[in-house]
């Protein structure tokens, strides 16, 4: 049992599914800093950043405030940022835009849980030292720094299983003995969403390190007991139900590797889903919207397996429930396209939970 709150922080944020987690299971807990750039980039180097930071002698405010003016400067809002503030209990200055310029050492010991998961890309810049230089200009060497900088007393990593077979397994090799050489004991599977209470086929790996010695067993799978249809909305809004070119194309046998209809247990979702019938969909029939005279007057009634009626998207609400997050989580302060991009690029919150539980069985957080 915590007698305090659980210090947390993240990088490559996104939408929060590991704080939804704790929020679900009535974990107190602080967010210490979070970090997201939203999928925006700067035309500025990280050279020339740091170059004027020491020209200025910029403190570490100073240069998180200087990295949000010229992220601002493109003219794009970081809807990441919007999404998160959204939901959970965070100040500005305790955000950051990119983690690439985040001082781990002002919060040595602070943090309890360190939670994120870096994109794989420049992993064959990775040398075969076996050390921390290994991964310099990667993300996954800021985010290994912050670790060793911060020193949590666990850390959880979360990326693709496709890291496992990168440059032949090399780079995944490589990337445990990094965290190894962090002095921290880790361990590692990969885990799909369906085993852990949600219908949809995502395998992700997952990294678990304590800093202390402690003999940790990921959670076992559970036989899942739902399907996709006890997560939809009973009445879907109008616009997610398709014309009759939309209606053809996710029938059509012969684009089943883009589209499927009334799967029990979904694909993986993505970041376009739903756009350019790409995805899941759901067919209803007649006799469901016969007297819904907008769906009438917008969709296309054909037949599909002998079967009179309409096909529609999944809704916003549905994706995200599809993710584990309850209905309590506001995803509308961004646009449509954003709504669906989020959900398929967050971590599904019911497999963290399940992690959590099995770390609070072995790790003391009131120490």
């Amino acid at each position: 049992m915590l007698s305090k709150k659980l210090r947390i922080a993240t990088v490559f944020s996104g939408i929060g599914a590991f704080e939804h987690a704790l929020k679900k299971d009535n974990i107190p807990y602080e967010i210490v800093f979070a970090c997201d750039n939203g999928e925006r980039e700067l035309s500025t180097s990280y050279e020339e950043i740091m170059n004027y930071a020491s020209e200025n002698n910029l403190s570490d405010e100073e240069l998180s405030k200087y990295v949000k003016s010229l992220y601002d400067s493109t003219g794009k809002e970081n809807r990441m940022k919007t999404s998160y503030f959204a939901n959970y209990d965070i100040s500005e200055d305790r955000w950051y835009e990119d983690i690439r310029f985040i001082n781990g050492k002002k919060y040595t010991n602070k943090v309890d849980i360190f939670v994120g998961g870096s994109p794989c890309q420049s992993f064959s810049n990775m040398g075969r030292r076996k050390g921390l230089e290994d991964a310099r200009g990667t993300l996954f060497y800021n985010y290994a720094k912050l670790i060793d900088e911060i020193k949590p007393k666990v850390f959880i990593y979360e990326n693709v299983p496709g890291m496992l077979n990168h440059d032949g397994g090399d780079t995944w090799k490589r990337i445990k003995e990094i965290f190894i050489n962090l002095n921290y004991k880790c361990y590692d599977a990969i885990l799909n969403g369906i085993d852990y209470g949600i219908p949809q086929r995502r395998n992700r790996l997952f990294v678990v390190g304590f800093k202390k010695d402690r003999s940790f067993s990921f959670p076992k799978a559970t036989k899942l007991q739902t399907t996709l249809f006890d997560y939809l909305e009973e009445n879907a809004a109008v616009r997610h139900y398709l014309g009759q070119k939309g209606f053809e194309f996710v029938t059509n046998p012969k684009y089943r590797g883009r589209a499927v209809v009334n799967n029990e247990i979904i694909r993986t979702q993505k970041a376009n889903q739903q756009f350019n019938w790409n995805g899941d969909f759901v067919f209803e029939e007649y006799d469901k919207i016969k007297d819904r005279v907008d769906v009438l007057k917008r969709a296309y009634v054909g037949t599909w397996n002998g079967k009179k009626g309409v096909i529609r998207q999944l809704t916003y609400r549905e994706c995200y429930r599809l993710m584990g997050f309850d209905d309590s989580y506001d995803y509308t302060k961004v646009s449509n396209l954003w709504r669906y991009r989020q959900a398929g690029n967050s971590i599904i919150v019911n497999v963290l939970e399940a992690i959590m539980s099995e770390i609070m069985k072995v790790e003391d957080f009131n120490e």
